[in-house]
Parts: structure tokens; C-alpha cells; sequence
């Protein structure tokens, strides 16, 4: 932009971009932040947060930000995992209906995810797809072990 004489509009589009979309981060902070300690004063929230952004990121928080994503999609996929196993091997795809009493707590939904999410961040591939397929099966066996399936199915 410098060589082509825009520096300044090159400067001015880039803090109006900035500032569209930071401006939102912080509200949304902000309003999360007196919603949880239930007050009605957003001004604290709004420097706090602020202040801990420009912190972070003066910090060099940018350089951890590929290996947070990569590790978002080592953690999360095996919970699809676990879902798509009980929708469509216990409930042969069928919704319960909402009259029908669910079960507090899946043990083996919570083991299956634990298991499988260990397998896929110390896995080689392709991690998601390691952790999804791992917590369908680790699920699936769970629910074959277990005689009544009561764990498993509701």
C-alpha cells in the first residue's frame, strides 16, 4: 500500500476493521461479565477486558493460537463420536420421544470420550477423525460388555 501511495487509506482500513470487530468482542465480555457477577455495570468489564486483550496480545498470544485450534480439534470431535454411536447403534436412529425418562448421566458416553480423546491426541493421522471413529467404537464395546446395557442405552 506504501509503494502505491495508499498508506494512509491502507492505516484507515485496517483500524475500522479492527474496530467492527473488536468492538462486538468487547461488548459481548462485557455483558457476560456483569451477567455472571449480576450487576448492571458494564464499564469495569469493558476496560478489564480490553486491558487483558492488549495484554495478551502484546504478549504474543498469536503464537499459540494454530496450536489452541489444533488442540480444539483433537478434544471436541470425539463427542461427535460418542453422539452419532448412541443416535444410530442404541436408538437405531430414532429420537426418544420426550415422554420417555432419560437416564442422569452416561458413564460410558463419558469414559468413551475420555478414552477416545487420549487416543487421538497421542495418535498419529488425521487427529478428528482418529478421536470420532475411537469414541464410536469405544462406545459401541462398552455397550456390548455391559449385559443389560443399562449404562448405555435409555
Amino acid at each position: 500500500m506504501a509503494q502505491q501511495g495508499l498508506l494512509f487509506w491502507g492505516l484507515m482500513l485496517f483500524f475500522l476493521n479492527m474496530w467492527t470487530t473488536q468492538d462486538n468482542t468487547i461488548y459481548a465480555f462485557s455483558v457476560a461479565g456483569a451477567h455472571m457477577f449480576r450487576t448492571s455495570k458494564r464499564t469495569l468489564f469493558v476496560l478489564g477486558g480490553a486491558t487483558f486483550a492488549l495484554v495478551l496480545a502484546i504478549g504474543g498470544i498469536y503464537e499459540a493460537l494454530v496450536p489452541y485450534l489444533i488442540l480444539l480439534g483433537t478434544f471436541i470431535p470425539p463427542i461427535g463420536g460418542v453422539i452419532m454411536a448412541d443416535f444410530w447403534l442404541y436408538r437405531q436412529g430414532e429420537f426418544s420421544s420426550f415422554e420417555e425418562k432419560q437416564q442422569n448421566f452416561n458413564w460410558a458416553g463419558v469414559v468413551a470420550y475420555a478414552l477416545a480423546s487420549a487416543t487421538a491426541y497421542f495418535s498419529p493421522g488425521i487427529k478428528p477423525i482418529n478421536g470420532i471413529i475411537t469414541a464410536a467404537l469405544i462406545y459401541w464395546l462398552l455397550g456390548s460388555i455391559l449385559k443389560n446395557n443399562s449404562e448405555v442405552q435409555t
